[in-house]
């Protein structure tokens, strides 16, 4: 379980560090506080000053989905992101980052499944799926990692 949490993490923090945003930490170890039951988390700060609105949200929806979208290159499968539990939180941050941009649901849902396949073609690329197995193998033997240590490792492959 912890691996395929690892290849899900590395996706949001690939994804983020690729848009811009400033990545915190990842972990595969997080604290057991009062909030929700979590297995791993990816802490992301949005410089809001540096984007428009909609590009920021649609920057937001990619971050959101591409921890689910490394878990289906990591495992071979292709289930819809939106039916599957364990991704019900991303599902939902990238459905209400994509509201404003996509108000009726219906064309919300084909933006976002879009946005996945986007996601797929580019993650997939060899050098990129280099770059998410390498912060994969970090967070494998740390357990946590902080952005400064994403950007390296995706500066050692990109």
């Amino acid at each position: 379980m912890t691996q395929i949490n690892a290849y899900h993490e590395a996706g949001h923090a690939f994804m983020a560090i690729l848009v811009g945003a400033r990545v915190r930490s990842v972990t595969i170890d997080p604290d057991r506080d009062d909030g929700p039951e979590r297995y791993a988390d990816t802490q992301v700060e949005w410089p809001l000053k540096k984007f428009p609105p909609k590009q920021l949200r649609e920057r937001m929806v990619q971050v959101a989905l591409a921890g689910p979208v490394a878990e289906m290159i990591h495992s071979g499968d292709n289930p819809h992101p939106g039916f599957v539990a364990e991704w019900s939180s991303d599902w939902r941050v990238a459905w209400e980052a994509a509201a404003p941009l996509v108000p009726d649901e219906r064309l919300r849902i084909g933006y976002l499944e879009r946005v996945v396949r986007q996601l797929y073609q580019k993650m997939n690329r060899d050098e990129n799926w280099a770059a998410i197995a390498a912060i994969v193998d970090h967070l494998d033997a740390h357990e946590t990692i902080d952005g400064e240590e994403v950007v390296e490792i995706m500066r050692t492959w990109l």
